[in-house]
């Protein structure tokens, strides 16, 4: 198997794994916490999508999805190359749904995801794509983090609905 189509197994797998999570849940439960400090399964949502679409994006010279109307229908006081890392449990809060929005970004990040890979080849996986980390940053190295970060935060949502809905808030 070649790393482009391991990529390309691996990020298939995000979005249907953070609708499993997300899909159905009460708007109520997208903005509940299991402490004042914990993210919401709707930040979360929205973080996998920025970080991916972010991530991806600069990995490549494309354009964020986020800047094709997504920014606007979110409406969050955020930079256009926030994704998250670092918010406050306040920033945390500016997040909410519906799911459909939520849900929707990540497919679009996913469609383009899938383009990305689709148009890479495996030489392309080891080209230098951030020089400021010690070893440089490759394409592939870097596609591989985000990906995982991406499964490991749909993993947080799983979990996160499960307590809910264990406790009877969603």
């Amino acid at each position: 198997m070649h790393g482009v189509t391991v990529l390309q197994d691996m990020y298939s797998r995000i979005g249907p794994t953070v609708h499993r999570a997300v899909d159905g849940l009460p708007d109520d439960a997208l903005t509940a916490r299991l402490d004042p400090e914990a993210n919401t399964v709707a930040w979360l949502t929205w973080h996998i999508g920025r970080d991916q679409d972010v991530q991806v994006a600069a990995a490549v010279g494309r354009d964020q999805v986020w800047s094709r109307g997504w920014a606007e229908r979110f409406d969050l006081p955020f930079g256009p190359d926030d994704t998250g890392y670092g918010h406050t449990p306040q920033d945390v809060a500016r997040v909410g749904g519906p799911a459909e929005l939520l849900l929707g970004y990540v497919d679009a990040v996913a469609a383009e995801s899938a383009d990305v890979l689709a148009h890479l080849d495996d030489d392309a996986l080891d080209e230098i794509v951030d020089d400021a980390w010690d070893p440089p940053v490759t394409r592939g190295a870097r596609l591989v983090s985000v990906g995982l970060d991406s499964l490991e935060h749909a993993a947080q949502i799983a979990y996160l609905r499960g307590v809910l809905e264990r406790t009877g808030r969603a």
